[in-house]
């Protein structure tokens, strides 16, 4: 009888899971189920995954071995326990195939929500110590692309937390932050609602010096690419003219290296003893600073414009305080206290901000949904009315 051989199948990479015990007695038979779990067509890529393994002998690295000559897209063995490994380790397995061993396990059930990214949620599991929680059972990948997203903002000078572990959570996965002590700029926010100004203007030069900062030439993805997606994707919501002005607008926008967050709200900042820094570095990419401003609109007025409750539920600050980060965060931004500059900037800073909130919202809602109503149709009334001010999206008057 064979060790139990179960497979999936998503996007070219077929993940085969071995159970049990590979020994003499029953090498063959695994050996033929798992080539029979292989189909002959649509795979690119061949993955072994050895959680549920409890034993390997000689004779099961052997087949192993003749899988691999057969299917030359078989490199890796996944979620290796240590027992495993060591017979990997001592029979030079990890010099043929990339072996990765089994991560710990860890629950979040009760744990505090600190932030929402593109991909994940983020919790506090105790005072120096938090996680990001991806949606996708499937997230390996978007683990180690961050990591390497926020070691190039690292490199280029912003300061991030790097995930030095990465856990299972349920059946998806997660990478563990050491922030010793730390709140973010939301958790700021709370506590001085009486006073909100210092926060504010923390958060606005802490995103400018951000913003500053540079990466090589083709380190990240594009800004202005990102949100030509976003536009392609909202197109059914827009009138060809508005459309195309957007397009043109966008498109305009000079190709910069500069760091670019996607998600810059308060909740993905983190104050520590040495100062603040970034968090959930998923959405990450290079370009203009317009498309990471953007996110002071969505967060702080677009998402509380037609549920002024949303403040409370998803920040956990009034309403008026929250109106008051857009309308004061300009003039930090920006260093100026001319009204005339800030009009104008601030409407382009709210029409990306327009395009970001359609996306999300229709990316997340349904049309029978009237919240989601209302807000498209106040977003589309918007958008006209700034694309009949506002004619470039830079920041040069």
């Amino acid at each position: 009888m064979s060790a139990e051989v179960r497979n999936t199948l998503k996007d070219g990479r077929l993940t085969i899971f071995l159970s049990g015990r590979i020994d003499t007695n029953n090498a063959e038979a695994t050996e033929a189920a798992i080539k029979a779990a292989i189909p002959e067509t649509g795979v690119n890529e061949i993955v072994i995954d050895a959680e549920e393994l409890k034993y390997i002998s000689s004779a099961g690295l052997r087949i192993l071995m003749r899988i691999k000559k057969s299917c030359c897209s078989l490199e890796e063995i996944q979620n290796v326990s240590q027992e495993v490994y060591n017979i990997f380790e001592l029979t030079g397995f990890i010099e043929i195939f990339n072996v990765t061993k089994q991560l710990r396990r860890i629950d979040v059930t009760g744990c505090e929500v600190i932030g929402k990214g593109f991909y994940g949620t983020v919790y506090r599991i105790d005072e120096e110590t938090i996680v990001k929680v991806y949606q996708s059972p499937e997230s390996l990948s978007m683990i180690k692309n961050e990591k390497a997203l926020a070691k190039a903002a690292l490199v280029a000078g912003v300061p991030t937390a790097i995930s030095y572990d990465i856990v299972r959570v349920g059946d998806s996965y997660g990478s563990v932050f050491e922030l010793l002590r730390a709140k973010t700029f939301n958790d700021l926010l709370i506590g001085n609602t009486s006073a909100p100004e210092g926060i504010i203007k923390q958060y606005a030069e802490f995103l400018k010096l951000v913003n500053s900062r540079e990466v090589p030439p083709g380190r990240l993805p594009s800004s202005k690419q990102r949100f030509l997606e976003y536009l392609d994707y909202i197109s059914p919501l827009l009138d060809d003219e508005d459309f195309r002005r957007l397009r043109e607008l966008i498109e305009a926008v000079p190709e910069q290296n500069n760091v670019v967050h996607g998600d810059a709200q308060m909740k993905n900042i983190m104050q520590d003893e040495n100062g603040p820094m970034l968090i959930d570095m998923d959405t990450l990419t290079a370009g203009h600073p317009i498309f990471d401003i953007q996110s002071v609109y969505v967060t702080y007025r677009a998402f509380g414009e037609d549920y002024p409750q949303n403040s409370l539920d998803f920040l956990g600050v009034p309403d008026e305080i929250v109106i008051q980060v857009w309308e004061r965060f300009p003039y930090y931004y920006f260093g100026t206290d001319d009204e005339t500059v800030i009009s104008v900037l601030r409407d382009r800073i709210a029409l990306m901000g327009c395009v970001r909130f359609l996306f999300l919202i229709k990316r997340s809602a349904g049309a029978e949904d009237e919240l989601y109503r209302k807000r498209v149709s106040r977003t589309q009334g918007r958008i006209k009315e700034l694309l009949g001010r506002v004619d470039r999206l830079t920041f040069d008057i």
